[in-house]
């Protein structure tokens, strides 16, 4: 697993590109629209056949006001009345697809993310959540995982209780920083105490773990800053931290032309405002899981990577492996057997379709051979920093180095910098080379190698 990434500006610098995120393999742009309902339908029942347990993931997409920065399906509303007929059709939607699958089946996740999933009231949320309970069969296990996404400017009194009674035993709150100037520059006004009052609030409901959103490379951003809101966050001790990348996509998404690119650090600044991150984060005792995400030693994203079951989905990573994902309310994402598939990603399309009596499905992918072998080697760069060639080799029926010849030859440069390792029997992922995983799986994606239309939205790049 890996121990602390180690930070050196000139490689990260010279293999910085834009790639995938790789929360799956082929990545959503290669959904295909001629992927239809009964293709769905057919992987939907024969996964019962299988016996796999499930994972739940339920897009709510209203937010109360826009952060600039996002890059999220996601409506602004005032009323709540919205999300109460948002949970109407969410619930026709579940429970027309319920059906497809055993009732034993058991879901040992369950997510809630957005937009602003408490945009919800206690009640509405609660009605959800029951509704679903009621369609499917939520595991009694201690280690199962319902998590929800919290917006800690919203969260009303006895929240955090409501949601120990529904269930849920982590939550994720937005935070990205906390100095002023830059919240004001990306629309997101965000009191130091609404936050750790609310990580309290959550502690004592009984929450057990906690993870905080950070961002680095915002606008008006600057080293001191920054490290003031690493140290406050670090000081609340949240189980997990994500800091990611802002990734500046104004083509792609529209709230962020309402940004100043002017005022965005330059590339030297937001190398140092990266290393800083790593440098507070593991002076505080977190761990480098991989892919901007770091936890404490005795959290579960840690002891799943030691057990090697750790694995990423479009949730991101996550503790339990081998489970079919079932996406349900707009934009939401499944991975069922060996297929992709997503629902409408329009507020109103999706309502129609469901007001129909339909499936909102708009594309999805059937995954081949070759798509299986390069999705097991991408998810072992990204979960555990190595490939293991025999057990690929056993695992697929191949040759390793003659499949993988041209990808061999695309991880020369990265084999000359010191970020990866050749050996007879593995593939390793050097410390210098932990912060450019996207860059090192890159070379076994065979499908940036196809010619790609103008219209095609762009990757944001690696570092």
């Amino acid at each position: 697993m890996f121990e602390a990434a180690q930070f050196d500006a000139a490689l990260l610098r010279r293999h910085d590109r834009p790639g995938p995120r790789y929360t799956s393999y082929p990545s959503a742009l290669q959904f295909r629209s001629d992927f239809g309902v009964e293709r769905w339908r057919q992987y939907a029942l024969h996964s019962n056949s299988r016996g796999r347990r499930l994972s739940l993931y339920l897009h709510v997409p209203f937010c109360f006001s826009p952060c600039f920065y996002c890059g999220c399906t996601r409506v602004i509303a005032r009323d709540p009345r919205k999300g109460e007929q948002y949970v109407d059709r969410l619930l026709r939607e579940i429970e027309r697809t319920a059906g497809l699958f055993q009732a034993g089946r058991e879901v040992v996740q369950l997510h809630l993310g957005g937009g602003t999933p408490n945009f919800l009231s206690a009640e509405t949320l609660a009605r959800l959540v029951r509704g679903v309970g009621r369609r499917f069969r939520f595991s009694t296990a201690v280690n199962r995982d319902f998590s929800i996404e919290l917006d800690p400017r919203s969260v009303p009194p006895g929240y955090a209780m409501a949601l120990t009674v529904l269930g849920f035993n982590r939550v994720s709150l937005g935070v990205q920083d906390f100095d002023p100037e830059v919240q004001r520059a990306v629309n997101r006004q965000q009191s130091v105490a609404q936050t750790l009052d609310l990580i309290d609030d959550c502690r004592d409901s009984g929450i057990r773990s906690i993870n905080v959103d950070l961002m680095y490379g915002l606008p008006h951003q600057t080293p001191r800053t920054f490290q003031h809101t690493l140290r406050t966050v670090t000081s609340a001790r949240p189980e997990r931290v994500a800091v990611y990348g802002y990734a500046h996509l104004p083509t792609r998404f529209r709230a962020q032309r309402q940004i100043d690119a002017g005022a965005l650090p330059g590339p030297e600044e937001r190398m140092e405002l990266l290393r800083l991150a790593i440098d507070e984060l593991c002076a505080s005792g977190y761990r480098y899981v991989g892919m901007d995400h770091f936890a404490l030693p005795e959290d579960e994203l840690v002891q799943a990577q030691e057990r090697h079951e750790l694995q990423r989905n479009f949730m991101g990573y996550t503790t339990h492996a081998d489970c079919d994902l079932l996406g349900f309310g707009v934009s939401a994402i499944s991975h069922i057997g060996d297929s992709f598939s997503q629902n409408i990603r329009e507020l109103k399309a999706w309502e129609a379709a469901v007001d129909a009596g339909e499936l909102p499905l708009a594309r999805g992918l059937e995954l081949n051979d070759d798509d299986r072998l390069r999705s097991a080697v991408i998810g072992a760069l990204m979960c555990e920093g190595r490939i293991e060639v025999r057990r690929i080799e056993r695992d697929f029926g191949i040759d390793f180095r003659h499949y993988f010849r041209d990808a061999l030859e695309q991880l020369r440069p990265h084999v000359a910098d010191g970020l990866v390792r050749i050996d007879a029997d593995r593939i390793s992922v050097s410390e210098s080379g932990q912060l450019l995983l996207r860059s090192i799986a890159m070379c076994f994606d065979a499908y940036l190698s196809e010619p790609r239309e103008a219209s095609q939205p762009s990757y944001s790049k690696v570092v």
